[in-house]
C-alpha cells in the first residue's frame, strides 16, 4: 500500500506540476503577444488620491485602452511609516474604479514626491528603500526586475514589432534627485504667487540633476534604441519652462542635455507625457533643425489646481478639472496617424492635436 500510496502521489504531484507549468508558458505567452501587438490606444494619468471616489475611472474602462501607465502620485503617501504608506496602497488597490481598470487594462507605473514618500522629496528621503519594494509589489513588478536593485526605479517598455514599436520609456525624478532652491519669501510673495508660480527657481549649482549619471547612461541608451514611436512618460513637466514649480527647468542641465541628445543623435519619433501639476494641458516646442516636440500633461485623476501657471509653449487651452490623457495611434494608414490630448471626468475630448508620423522625423 505504502508503495502505491507512494506512485499515486507522485503520479498526482507530476501532473499538478505539469498544469502549473502549461499555465505558467501561457501565461508567458500571452504577456509575449500582448507586447508583440501593435500598441494603438495608451492611456494616462496622475495625482489621484485614494481615498477619493475617483469616478473618472469608469470613462477610462469604457474607452478600453490597451495601456494605462500611471505617471506619479499615484497615491498621496507622505510619510516615513512604511506600515501606513503600505496601508495606503492597500486603499487604492482595494478602490473599486482601480480594479476595474486592473482587470481590464495593463499598467505600468513609475512615482512621483507623494508615492514616494513625501511631498517634493529627492534623494535625501530616508525610506526610499523601503519605500520601492512596496511600490514595485503594489504593481506586481517581477521578482528578478532590475528596479528593485539599481538606483531608482526607472524602467522602459517595447510593444509592437516591425516598424509599428512603440517604446516607453519611464526615468525616476526621484531617487537621484539633486537639491531643490527656492527664491526669497518675499520674492514669492511678491512676484510669484501674483502669476500663479511656484517657489522653486533654477538650480544654482553647476550640473545638478534629477536622474544622476548612471540612469543618463542608461536613458541615453534606450533612446536609441530602435523604435517607431517612443514615449518619455515623465512624472513631472518637460517642456514648459518656467512655473516655478517642481519641473525639469530647475534643473536646466538635464533638460537641455536631453533636447540636445534628440538632436544631436537624429532620434526620431520622440512624443512625452507627464502629470504633478494638478491642470492639463498640452506642449509643443519647436526649435531649429529640430522637428516639433509635443508634450500631453495628465493631472489629476482625483486632484485639481485653480491658479495654472504661465506656460509659453502652451497649445490650446488648459484645463483645472479632473482629467486623463490619451495617444491613438493608426498604423493602417501609409503614413501613420497619431492623435493625443486629454479627457474629461465623462470620457468626452478636452483638448486633441494630431500628427503624422512623418512629422516627427528630421527629413520634413
Amino acid at each position: 500500500m505504502n508503495n502505491i500510496s507512494h506512485i499515486i502521489t507522485r503520479t498526482l504531484t507530476a501532473a499538478l506540476l505539469g498544469v502549473f507549468l502549461s499555465h505558467h508558458a501561457i501565461a508567458q505567452q500571452v504577456a509575449h503577444a500582448s507586447q508583440a501587438k501593435p500598441l494603438s490606444k495608451i492611456y494616462f494619468g496622475s495625482c489621484g488620491k485614494q481615498y477619493k471616489p475617483m469616478p473618472i475611472f469608469d470613462a477610462i474602462v469604457a474607452d478600453q485602452p490597451e495601456l494605462f501607465v500611471f505617471l506619479g502620485d499615484n497615491i498621496y503617501g507622505d510619510t516615513e511609516d512604511m506600515s501606513e504608506l503600505q496601508a495606503k496602497y492597500d486603499t487604492l488597490g482595494n478602490h473599486p474604479g482601480f480594479k476595474k481598470l486592473q482587470a481590464s487594462t495593463p499598467l505600468i507605473a513609475i512615482w512621483d514626491d507623494h508615492d514616494y514618500g513625501e511631498n517634493d522629496a529627492g534623494k535625501a528621503y530616508p525610506q526610499k528603500e523601503a519605500s520601492r519594494k512596496i511600490m514595485l509589489d503594489f504593481w506586481q513588478e517581477p521578482k528578478d526586475s532590475a528596479r528593485y536593485q539599481r538606483d531608482g526605479i526607472y524602467t522602459s517598455y517595447l510593444y509592437g514589432e516591425g516598424d509599428k514599436t512603440v517604446h516607453i520609456i519611464l526615468p525616476d525624478l526621484r531617487w537621484n534627485r539633486d537639491e531643490l532652491h527656492q527664491v526669497s519669501k518675499f520674492n514669492y510673495v511678491t512676484k510669484r504667487m501674483p502669476n500663479n508660480m511656484g517657489p522653486y527657481q533654477v538650480s544654482p549649482v553647476a550640473g545638478a540633476s534629477m536622474l544622476g549619471e548612471r540612469q543618463w547612461q542608461w536613458l541615453e541608451a534606450e533612446l536609441k534604441k530602435p523604435a517607431t514611436i517612443k514615449i518619455i512618460a515623465s512624472s513631472l513637466q518637460l517642456l514648459p519652462e518656467f512655473t516655478g514649480w517642481e519641473s525639469w527647468a530647475n534643473f536646466p542641465s538635464d533638460r537641455n542635455r536631453l533636447l540636445n541628445l534628440i538632436k544631436q543623435e537624429n532620434i526620431a519619433g520622440v512624443m512625452m507625457i507627464s502629470g504633478d501639476t494638478h491642470w492639463g494641458e498640452i506642449s509643443k516646442v519647436s526649435t531649429q533643425g529640430m522637428y516639433p516636440l509635443w508634450e500631453v500633461t495628465s493631472s489629476g485623476l482625483s486632484e485639481k489646481w485653480k491658479d495654472v501657471s504661465p506656460n509659453k509653449h502652451r497649445q490650446g487651452q488648459y484645463t483645472h478639472d479632473v482629467n486623463y490623457g490619451f495617444i491613438e495611434i493608426d498604423w493602417e494608414q501609409a503614413d501613420p496617424t497619431i492623435q493625443f490630448g486629454l479627457k474629461q471626468i465623462d470620457g468626452k475630448v478636452f483638448s486633441q492635436h494630431q500628427v503624422q508620423l512623418s512629422e516627427l522625423t528630421f527629413n520634413n
